[in-house]
């Protein structure tokens, strides 16, 4: 059971993207992503209290909350240039990036936790790499010019925020039961995200959030929210090293719905490079 469980979080997950896409198209990326968190942050701590972790808050270690608030900032920073480059750039070229963050987690896992990377390991992170080089390509109607590249400045940004995310949490949530420690992440984030909104005044854009956006901002923290749930479901009954790259999948389900919703077409190199990332995320599996 637990690995349906596994790809609901997959396609949860690839849909979030797809329904943030629409959502801030006529939205500012920065106030979208404070009002989704609002939901993903009644999910996180619905899980706490579904589970009844909220008792333990009071053995949180100084040392455990630390790394906690470091990793919600670092997550509170991924989402804001993740959604950020959504509004900028295609889907299908943004996602890959963020996808790619796993690569570089593996090796702050290698640094800073010892975790060995075998050859196997090392065959899917250049499997990966070189699939995500062969979709990032630039439109060929766009101009010249830094302009062009915004986008992938702040999905680059994203990938790296979301492996630290990683690296602190992992570290942080050793001394917390999982939910509870992703709902204490999530306050950190949403505190961080309408301190950015209120820095830039955006505040004021709420009042002019068309019906249209206000529904995908919603559904996609809604989205967000399951995909948590079922991911840490998987994770309570079934193999991580199994789950994690499962959970990775959810590429496909962005590409695929990116095609419905944008019209967005993988050309023949970032069909290859999709086949590239799939494959080296696939081998993970093996032990």
């Amino acid at each position: 059971m637990w690995v349906v469980y596994a790809f609901g979080s997959a396609f949860f997950a690839g849909v979030t993207s797809i329904l943030a896409k629409i959502g801030i198209k006529n939205t500012d990326s920065h106030l979208a992503t404070a009002l989704r968190t609002v939901i993903v942050l009644v999910f996180s701590w619905l899980m706490v209290f579904i589970v009844g972790s909220q008792h333990s808050m009071a053995d949180i270690s100084g040392k455990t909350l630390l790394f906690l608030i470091l990793s919600g900032l670092t997550t509170g920073g991924s989402w804001i240039c993740y959604f950020r480059a959504l509004q900028l750039g295609d889907v299908n070229k943004v996602v890959p990036i963020d996808k790619s963050s796993t690569i570089l987690t593996m090796l702050l896992a290698f640094i800073f936790l010892s975790e060995p990377i075998n050859g196997i390991k090392s065959a899917a992170m250049l499997l990966i790499a070189i699939g995500t080089y062969m979709m990032i390509q630039r439109k060929a109607d766009s101009a010249p010019g830094a302009s062009g590249y915004k986008w992938l400045i702040y999905a680059l940004l994203s990938a790296v925020f979301a492996s630290l995310t990683s690296i602190l949490g992992k570290i942080g949530i050793e001394g917390v039961e999982s939910n509870l420690g992703t709902a204490i992440r999530t306050i950190i984030v949403l505190i961080m995200a309408w301190a950015i909104v209120f820095v830039t005044h955006k505040q004021r854009e709420i009042k002019t959030i068309d019906r249209r956006s206000w529904m995908f901002i919603a559904l996609s923290g809604l989205a967000t929210g399951l995909s948590w749930m079922c991911y840490y479901r998987a994770l309570q009954d079934g193999l991580a090293s199994v789950v994690v790259p499962i959970d990775k999948l959810s590429i496909l389900v962005t590409v695929a719905f990116s095609y419905v919703a944008f019209k967005e077409k993988l050309s023949v190199k970032s069909g290859i490079g999709l086949t590239f990332i799939i494959a080296g995320t696939l081998m993970l599996l093996i032990k």
